[in-house]
């Protein structure tokens, strides 16, 4: 009995990574309001912190960002599934129940930022249902890191797989994503404060703890940038030969000036160019993969069998939803009363 394959590639290679990297960078963004949203709320000087209204319309948009946030990450998952079939399943079999555990602990933090927005200002539970949804999303965000530094890595998958088959194991080469994860963190914290002081654009506080955490996390995120792409060793040579050395270049440029446009208040402005750096930076750490698996696996060599109706399907709902999720936050952001 012939067993069907299921490696092939049911659109050209450069559509499918055009659409992953867009729809990454989009979930990036939510993640980055959710993430950087509760460590500005929970570790930003604030007075009365549960009584500010910004506090207040950011919490209640919470577990709207977490539906968001898990939405988007559906697409550039799957897309990143279908180039790299064997390597990420691979790793993530290694990691087994570290991975299955990341569905019930998204479960768990959605409750948490339901019971927090549900919660009255005045009630001490609000910020340790806070606190427990972001330790829960440290925790995913780690999962992930690592699974996906060690999907770069098949000898040391092969290696780790024949001395533990448990599935409690995460990637034992800690320095191959600890940077690469220390970035994403303190990424989401400046994009956190940048979306927090334009939600609390009309109070003098809450723009000015937002501009502190957009400011200093973007500096902070520079510095552990520079020391991941030192980190890349041999790769770096054949990373500077790549086109994402523009990419990174633009997204750099990118992300300074919108410091300028945010200090305007022109927020607008300023979340463009962000949404456009972090497209390069996915771009970017795309060439990084590919540099990591150079020796070992080339998705070109995937073969071609076009499934256009579903893609074309896919790009329909893609663009619809976008265009609906723009005019809600269009609403939203228009009044300060909207989320009231």
């Amino acid at each position: 009995m012939n067993l069907p394959g299921y490696e092939f590639m049911s659109a050209p290679l450069w559509l499918i990574n055009i659409l992953h990297v867009i729809t990454l960078a989009l979930h990036l963004t939510a993640m980055n309001f959710l993430f950087g949203g509760l460590v500005t709320i929970l570790s930003g000087r604030i007075d009365n912190r549960w009584q500010n209204p910004a506090v207040q319309r950011y919490v209640k948009l919470l577990p709207t960002a977490m539906a968001a946030t898990i939405t988007l990450g559906v697409a550039p998952l799957l897309f990143a599934q279908l180039v790299y079939p064997r390597q990420i399943y691979s790793a993530s079999i290694i990691s087994g129940w570290f991975w299955l555990l990341i569905i019930p602990v998204a479960i768990a933090a959605y409750y948490f930022l339901y019971g927090a927005s549900f919660a009255k200002a005045e009630n001490d539970r609000k910020r340790l249902y806070l606190w427990l949804a972001l330790i829960g999303f440290v925790y995913v965000s780690l999962v992930y890191s690592s699974v996906f530094a060690l999907a770069e890595n098949p000898e040391l998958c092969l290696a780790t797989y024949a001395a533990n088959q448990s599935g409690w194991l995460l990637n034992p080469d800690v320095g191959s994503y600890l940077f690469r994860w220390l970035h994403m963190i303190l990424g989401a914290i400046t994009v956190g404060g940048f979306f927090f002081g334009w939600v609390g654009r009309d109070n003098a506080e809450s723009y000015r703890t937002g501009k502190q955490f957009f400011l200093w996390g973007m500096a902070a995120a520079s510095i552990v940038g520079v020391i991941y792409l030192i980190s890349l060793g041999d790769h770096l040579r054949p990373f500077m030969k790549t086109p994402a050395i523009w990419a990174l270049t633009v997204g750099a440029i990118l992300s300074a000036g919108s410091i300028h446009f945010y200090f305007k208040k022109r927020f607008a402005s300023a979340f463009v160019m962000v949404l456009l750096s972090m497209i390069m930076m996915v771009y970017t750490r795309h060439h990084v993969r590919l540099l990591h698996l150079t020796d070992h696996y080339d998705p070109a060599t995937l073969p071609l069998q076009p499934q256009w109706s579903i893609f074309i399907l896919f790009l329909i709902c893609f663009l619809v939803a976008i265009a609906a999720v723009w005019y809600m936050l269009k609403l939203f952001f228009a009044s300060p009363r909207a989320a009231d």
